[in-house]
């Protein structure tokens, strides 16, 4: 019995030092980060160093409300950053139909071609992203050259210089990127379903699409569940990336978000950085209230939470 017991306590002690090394690799990139915070308390003008006479305590998160002209620049990020993860979320059933449909190409062939194609744009940086869009969009680009050459268009369309439509068009950009990626983790689902009720659908006289409806769909479900409330819990953290590479003087106002908006505030020439700290800081506080909203509406559904 104890040597039992002498295994398991070796055996947990090797697990733990395969994980050890992705510990510290989150404490060092996720968490010592968050020292940072103690800017946000304080008078900090760079290159001059943080003291005890610059302390403010909750003064910057007190301008955040008592300045009209701030509060109604946050609540502007604020609608930007609600209108793109809300347009996200209410599209978040798309991938999983797209790999509903890509299990059912029959050529092999084609099927890991279109795979690979829609799953390589991940692996892109977004600069690399507005380079494309860049070639294709610009006044001077293959879709106005293309316009104009048919006599469509009197003179080149600034699509990229434009605010129209800008939320859908960035969830297009985001859908092109991401679809293929977030693909895969629905195609691992579905080969994970029973083959045994597919054949005895099939013998039953089911039709493909009364299979994908009876059968698949309602199996990729509970992992789409996951997905969407991983993605409220992150709702205000629609990064920044994509963001920066498309905006410009004309979109701005309806492009920038909350972490555009604090990145802006503090690197782009304003220097704000107490403020832009305290902004980050009660955007973190949201998150994770976010998360445990999330995760305690997962049991009243579901049963069962995710932390």
């Amino acid at each position: 019995m104890q040597r039992k017991l002498s295994e398991r306590k070796l055996r947990s002690y090797k697990e733990f030092l395969y994980i050890l090394p992705f510990l510290i690799i989150v404490a060092l990139f996720s968490y010592f980060p968050l020292y940072g915070w103690i800017y946000a308390f304080h008078d900090y003008r760079p290159p001059f160093p943080i003291t005890s006479e610059t302390w403010v305590g909750l003064k910057w998160f007190a301008t955040i409300v008592n300045n009209p002209v701030r509060l109604e620049n946050i609540l502007r990020v604020l609608r930007n950053t609600f209108a793109m993860s809300g347009i996200s979320l209410l599209f978040s059933w798309f991938p999983m139909v797209f790999a509903v449909f890509l299990n059912e190409i029959q050529c092999k062939p084609f099927k890991k071609f279109v795979q690979t194609v829609t799953t390589l744009p991940n692996f892109i940086s977004w600069v690399l992203v507005y380079a494309l869009a860049f070639s294709l969009f610009s006044t001077t680009g293959a879709v106005n050259s293309l316009l104009t050459e048919l006599g469509l268009i009197d003179k080149p369309i600034a699509f990229l210089k434009s605010s129209e439509h800008i939320w859908f068009k960035m969830w297009l950009w985001l859908t092109w990127k991401n679809a293929g990626w977030a693909a895969i983790m629905y195609l691992a689902a579905i080969s994970g379903i029973d083959d045994q009720m597919i054949e005895a659908a099939k013998v039953d006289g089911a039709t493909r699409m009364q299979i994908i409806w009876h059968i698949t769909i309602p199996s990729l479900l509970p992992t789409y569940f996951v997905i969407v409330m991983l993605n409220l819990a992150n709702f205000l953290s629609n990064g920044m990336e994509q963001y920066f590479v498309f905006q410009n003087a004309f979109n701005q106002d309806y492009i920038e978000v909350l972490d555009l908006y604090v990145y802006n505030m503090s690197i782009s020439g304003t220097g704000m950085y107490p403020l832009s700290t305290a902004i980050s800081i009660l955007k973190s506080i949201v998150s994770v209230v976010l998360l445990f909203v999330t995760n305690t509406v997962s049991k009243l559904v579901r049963g069962e939470g995710f932390i």
